[in-house]
């Protein structure tokens, strides 16, 4: 229960902010689709990566409850300081020598732009052809401009605003690196070997994480959304905070579960008491964080090599040094962490450019902003989860349970299909507004977390099961460390789906949406194309796991 419930607030303020960020960039600071989308990237890839070297230092030195105590107060840092707005980007329209300030009132659909200059305040539209005053303009503003006859001038935040942006995300980062794996290993923890309630352990804990996302983006996006940015992610922050004194409070309930390899009093290293230095350690490791996000292009420069160089290695450990049955069974769960890179390149759209997609091209009604639509995953894994377990146990008990590569093969068809119905509905279904029913949005997250069903819950027991005991820890750090290039190949798709925008509104929808329509259905019929592919493999596969379900 006290895991439980932790883990459900630490979810709440992740899945809260990660909700409100991408529209937070690209409304409040201006950044641009694709600059915004490229520093989610940036940052969802170092979130999945610090957890391995947080369990390392959870296994060697502090122990899983100290480390996650560690994580927690790092996070609450961040996110409180991600309430911290700072002024903002600013945007300005010259014309005929007079400078005017674009305003927006709003944050949903629905917002408005101002052109202003000292009391005269004009509502305008600014399209690919030019701008349009709505009504009768104020002043000298004209009622049209034609494109190339104004002059558009950005000026960013760079003092205040986007360094603190950075600094809470990185605060973030270590955070979760210090709590994310480790709080599963005490979840782990409180089970013997064999106990046959793990497993509903492990359950309960799941629904844990998705009723936290699910709370999260309904009152995080509707804070954010209604009264400001600066609401939704303070509220994130609150949700922290319960987790973290969920977890102190709850100490004694876990009966010394997750304790340090070796008893912390006494040890040092550098002279610093172990405990305290890792306090120092996670404060000081905020700062690189700080500059590698703030340049998030060399996250990618980088860690895709690194990513490459890893994986290289660990093929030529599997083929020079093991043999037979523990060669093929290795060489299978690499070549499935391969393919799950594309099935979570694809599926992390969701937080990028499947929510810009809810607020420029899909229609809404008036109550609904882009934010809630991050409900539909967490919502549909609460119900169906339950669902898709007896499913497979029911299978089981037949002997028809699909085997790991055909459950990977099926994650990667349906998040194809997901997309590919979005790309139909783009050209097809929109209205004369170059938006289409948001039905289709939520059919697409329901063929997506069908997809994640198959494949996120075997994911994890695949590595444990297939790799050789000697390197399983080395191989549960590819698994991530592929999740994180998964996040930076996602930055690239999504970065190609980005259009013009002026002061975070999109200014030709009809070109948007096909853009978005063109990309879905390229990367829908990869996701598709490459399942069928594996599910061809499949049966070849699963003779080489020799036995290994």
């Amino acid at each position: 229960m006290i895991l439980f419930f932790t883990e459900m607030w630490e979810r709440f303020s992740y899945y809260g902010m990660r909700a409100l960020l991408v529209l937070y960039l690209t409304q409040h600071f201006l950044f641009g689709p694709a600059e915004a989308q490229g520093i989610y990237a940036a940052y969802a890839a170092m979130v999945y990566l610090m957890p391995v070297l947080g369990g390392m230092i959870a296994d060697r030195y502090l122990g899983s409850r100290k480390a996650v105590i560690i994580g927690a107060v790092l996070l609450v840092l961040g996110h409180f300081t991600m309430a911290f707005e700072g002024t903002g980007g600013k945007e300005r329209l010259t014309v005929a020598g007079t400078t005017y300030e674009l305003q927006v009132e709003g944050r949903d659909q629905n917002r408005k732009i101002f052109a202003v200059n000292g009391a005269e305040r004009t509502e305008v539209v600014i399209a690919a052809t030019g701008v349009t005053a709505v009504g009768t303009p104020a002043g000298a503003f004209p009622a049209s401009i034609p494109d190339g006859g104004y002059k558009l001038e950005k000026t960013r935040d760079l003092k205040v605003g986007e360094p603190l942006l950075f600094l809470a995300l990185s605060l973030i980062i270590v955070g979760v690196g210090f709590l994310k794996a480790n709080i599963s290993t005490v979840v782990g923890a409180l089970y013997e070997e064999n106990d046959p309630r793990r497993d509903g352990g492990f359950t309960i804990f799941y629904v844990g994480i998705n009723l936290g996302s699910f709370l999260a983006t309904a009152a995080c996006s509707y804070l954010g959304f209604t009264y400001g940015w600066a609401y939704g992610f303070g509220l994130a922050g609150f949700g922290m905070l319960a987790g973290l004194l969920t977890f102190v409070l709850g100490q004694s309930w876990l009966e010394g579960r997750g304790a340090p390899p070796v008893p912390t009093e006494g040890r040092s290293i550098l002279g610093v008491p172990l405990v305290p230095f890792f306090w120092i350690a996670g404060l000081v490791a905020v700062f690189p964080v700080w500059l590698l996000m703030q340049r998030h292009e060399l996250i990618q420069a980088i860690l895709l090599p690194v990513a490459g160089l890893t994986f290289l290695l660990v093929v030529g450990y599997t083929v020079f040094r093991l043999k037979g049955a523990e060669r093929s069974r290795m060489l299978i769960a690499q070549l499935l962490i391969f393919f799950s890179v594309l099935f979570w390149a694809l599926f992390e759209q969701a937080g990028s450019s499947l929510t810009l997609f809810a607020d420029q091209s899909t229609q809404m009604p008036s109550w609904f902003n882009a934010g809630y639509t991050q409900m539909f995953n967490p919502g549909i894994i609460v119900i169906g989860g339950p669902i898709m377990a007896a499913l497979w146990v029911w299978l089981g008990k037949r002997g028809k349970e699909p085997s790991t590569p055909v459950k990977f093969a099926a994650a990667l068809a349906f998040v194809g299909a997901g997309f590919l119905l979005l790309a139909w509905a783009s050209g097809n279904a929109a209205n004369a507004d170059f938006r289409v029913p948001l039905l289709f949005l939520f059919l697409t997250y329901f063929l997506h977390t069908v997809g994640e069903l198959c494949l996120s819950p075997v994911g994890l027991s695949m590595i444990t099961k297939l790799s050789v005991a000697r390197v399983v820890g080395l191989m549960m750090g590819v698994w991530f460390l592929s999740s994180s290039v998964a996040h930076i190949v996602a930055g690239w798709i999504a970065a190609a789906t980005a259009t013009d925008t002026v002061a975070g509104v999109v200014t030709n929808p009809a070109l948007a949406l096909q853009t978005y329509g063109s990309i879905f259905g390229t990367i829908g019929w990869t996701g598709v194309g490459v399942g069928l592919f594996l599910l061809v493999l499949s049966p070849l596969l699963k003779k080489g796991m020799a036995g290994v379900h």
